[in-house]
């Protein structure tokens, strides 16, 4: 049963370490808070796949050099490079 949302501890605006967070919430119940939530709607496009495709350590090491030193992920680059092949081709 949820308490009286007068006695409640108020929830931290923020948690300085994942820790800190845990700790709140192994301490409260989410069910005493319940007036605090709103409702939220996103899609979730269900088609969208993910294609694996095998690539050689020493090129891979390369690619995760490469993407490293633009900032950006490994995926990021591979999908930049393929797009700027491609449409050379």
């Amino acid at each position: 049963m949820a308490r009286n949302r007068d006695k409640r501890d108020p929830i931290p605006h923020e948690f300085k370490t994942i820790q800190e967070l845990q700790a709140f919430w192994d301490t409260h119940s989410v069910a005493d808070y319940a007036d605090l939530f709103q409702e939220v709607e996103f899609e979730v496009d269900l088609q969208q796949r993910t294609n694996l495709v095998a690539v050689e350590p020493n090129l891979m090491q390369e690619l995760v050099k490469h993407a490293h030193a633009q900032g950006i992920s490994t995926e990021t680059l591979v999908n930049l490079w393929l797009t700027r092949q491609l449409r050379e081709a």
